[in-house]
Parts: structure tokens; sequence; C-alpha cells
């Protein structure tokens, strides 16, 4: 199981994480961006305010959208 420790933004729908196993990957959320939940992220004044939620080891946003860590591991470019 993989969980997010770190996260930058980097422009457009795409984030920098770091991962506890050392690895740094570039997601794009752009595709993923479907459903009410995650309506107001396609507003990218709303998206670049994701954090890390390290109570729940993965990205959050103010609405509570997340992802799951091992879902942005699997799609994260190295």
């Amino acid at each position: 199981m993989h969980y997010v420790t770190n996260v930058s933004y980097l422009g457009g729908y795409r984030l920098k994480l770091w991962f506890e196993d050392s690895s740094v990957k570039v997601v794009d959320l752009q595709p993923y961006l479907d459903g009410p939940v995650f309506e107001p992220l396609k507003n990218l004044d709303f998206f670049c305010k994701v954090t890390v939620n390290h109570d729940i080891d993965t990205i959050v946003w103010p609405n509570n959208a997340d992802f799951a860590p091992e879902f942005l591991y699997e799609i994260g470019k190295e």
C-alpha cells in the first residue's frame, strides 16, 4: 500500500506527488474529474488548492474530494 507524503501543483491539472517509498511521480488528473464531487476541481483556481491530508495519506481539496493513493501511484509517471 502506498501513501502520499507531499504534493506540488505544476499547472493545468498536473501535480507532482511524493510517496512513502521515495518515488516522485507526476499525475495529470484532467481525465479523472468526473462526478459531482470533482466538478469544482475543473476550476483551476480551486484545483491548485490541493493539500495532503496525513490522516488519510492522500491528496484532498477544500470540498473533501480525494483520490486513492494507490490509484495516484498507478497512474503517475516518474
